[in-house]
């Protein structure tokens, strides 16, 4: 009895395994329409495209209806420092301050509709999904962080480098999508890279990554090494170039 017992828990656990166990496993497929971004000297932004498709299982069985992708793309990271100014004996001062350690440069979120709808808050949450969890995650908040973390999101985004939009992603059929990737004058140069997660019934159920680079060339990439690797001698050769262009509009402009 104690064996038929045994043999009939076993069964019902397997049988609930595999209620449980998704009827698909698909996968997703996603591709830039470029991975280098060259920046000259009349660089002033520029536009990828992003696309992609969902495949079906090994099985066969055809990818389900109803998809939602989010498609986050993250740039290099930096160190950034946000200020609260208090008004001091009439005059407007920094007071307290906040740093943020490896804080992503550029974030845009895209997706086919209000992220909200696509999954539940603590969902988003743990899949890093929105502008604030992507750029902040809440592990890594102190408390009485907040209000920094706003404002600088809200700045980023005064700039146009960090960015959350609904509608940006477009299903041209139920499973090939794409998306344009709207990168501003000011976006650093470095790796950017490119997350982009499918969704049904409120989960995530497949991811795919990728990347891109923005490089300097020509001129500009050299004075932008120089810089780095012979501070010194940009500084000199920069503040002697400063000298010189007074000195010779002195000459230009002088009245005798």
């Amino acid at each position: 009895m104690t064996a038929a017992r045994t043999g009939g828990a076993v069964l019902l656990v397997a049988l609930a395994a595999l209620a449980a166990a998704p009827a698909h496993a698909e996968r997703l497929v996603a591709s830039l329409s470029s991975h280098v971004v060259q920046i000259t000297s009349n660089f002033n932004g520029v536009e990828l495209v992003l696309f992609g498709i969902v495949e079906g299982d090994d099985a066969g069985d055809p990818p389900r209806e109803g998809y939602d992708i989010v498609a986050t793309v993250t740039g290099p990271r930096e160190t950034l420092v946000t200020r609260r100014k208090d008004r001091m004996f009439g005059i407007w001062v920094n007071a307290e301050a906040r740093t943020f350690a490896n804080v992503p440069s550029y974030v845009s979120v895209m997706a086919n509709r209000p992220l909200d709808t696509i999954a539940a808050g603590a969902t988003l949450e743990r899949e890093h999904v929105g502008v604030a969890y992507a750029a902040l995650p809440s592990d890594r908040a102190a408390v009485g962080d907040e209000p920094f973390a706003d404002a600088l999101i809200r700045i980023k985004g005064e700039h146009g480098l960090y960015s959350e939009t609904d509608n940006a992603v477009t299903f041209l059929t139920p499973t090939l999508y794409r998306a344009s990737i709207v990168l501003p004058a000011e976006a650093q140069t470095g790796t950017y890279e490119v997350v982009v997660k499918l969704f049904a019934d409120g989960a995530m159920i497949a991811r795919a990554d990728s990347a891109f680079e923005i490089d300097t060339v020509g001129f500009e990439r050299f004075i932008a090494f120089a810089a780095v690797d012979h501070g010194i001698l940009y500084g000199l050769a920069t503040a002697f170039m400063a000298v010189m262009t007074g000195w010779l509009a002195s000459i230009i402009f002088r009245r005798d």
